[in-house]
């Protein structure tokens, strides 16, 4: 057994695999969604994809410093000049370096192409949003079925008869919807689904009581279209208490253009939308 050839191997092989983990990551839907809808992908969810990570970092990091202790000597020599005298700032080591901060300060400056790269895969997550479908607000799952009814403004009785009809066994209000779906084998998603009123025909949604998952990053013609609203009287209701807004912006745009928070801009939406 040789445990230069075991440090190696094993720096190696977990390099792949937390490059792996690292794309799946990349690509997979924003917590909210990822756990509303109970998202897996090769049977791991997203919580367990994220330890899966972060524990191969760590064996990773330790392959690495072993690695580096039993090929000092070839590092030391990278950064020797041709007289074999010790410089770190090498031209290979500087290369090295600027490369690195190339790709820090772009990241932190969001310039282009490092700014394509996260704009990708925030469409990735947003597309993933649109088919799993948002919960109602943040960590919805976390909830008690007693608060999470008064939440989205259901009747808790008649929840739970809805849910008793459609064979969804509970322990009591007291439960979580996370623990609810986990007991009959379903997503969050599905048990708020059976504890919703049957659509009427021609039935108008509207906005809810507390903003949905991720509406802060939706554009306003986004909204607009999705709860039925004239988005020329919601601008216009909008400019009325003296905020500037276009179709185009998102929530957190419109708040940051006009100085406010997107809870602010969410009860102004509110108002300019059903109280004009």
């Amino acid at each position: 057994m040789n445990i230069r050839k075991i440090t190696s191997l094993t720096a190696l092989l977990s390099f792949v695999l937390e490059m792996l983990t690292s794309v799946i990551l990349y690509i997979v839907p924003q917590g909210r969604v990822a756990y509303w809808s109970d998202w897996r992908l090769w049977g791991l969810s997203k919580t367990q994809w994220s330890s899966l990570h972060v524990n191969l970092g760590v064996l990773f990091l330790i392959a690495i410093c072993l690695h580096t202790y039993y090929n000092w000597s070839p590092i030391v020599a990278y950064l020797k000049n041709r007289t074999a005298q010790l410089r770190i700032f090498t031209t290979d080591f500087t290369v090295a370096l600027i490369l690195c901060l190339i790709f820090s300060l772009g990241t932190y400056w969001e310039l282009v192409p490092f700014s394509t790269i996260i704009a990708i895969g925030d469409q990735v997550k947003d597309a993933a949003a649109k088919k799993y479908g948002e919960p109602p607000y943040g960590h919805a799952e976390l909830s008690s079925l007693a608060t999470f009814s008064k939440k989205v403004e259901l009747d808790l009785d008649v929840s739970l008869t809805r849910l008793a009809t459609a064979k969804i066994r509970i322990t009591g209000p007291g439960q979580s919807i996370a623990e609810i779906a986990k007991m009959n084998n379903l997503t969050p998603k599905a048990v708020y689904e059976a504890m919703l009123p049957p659509e009427q025909p021609g039935q108008r949604k509207t906005l809810p009581a507390n903003p949905p998952g991720g509406f802060g990053k939706r554009p306003l013609a986004d909204i607009c279209q999705e709860y039925q609203m004239d988005i020329t009287a919601v601008i216009q209701g909008l400019a009325d208490r003296k905020i500037t807004a276009t179709p185009t912006m998102s929530i957190k745009e419109i708040a940051a253009a006009n100085n406010t928070s997107p809870m602010d801009i969410f009860e102004a939406l509110r108002q300019a939308a059903y109280q004009n």
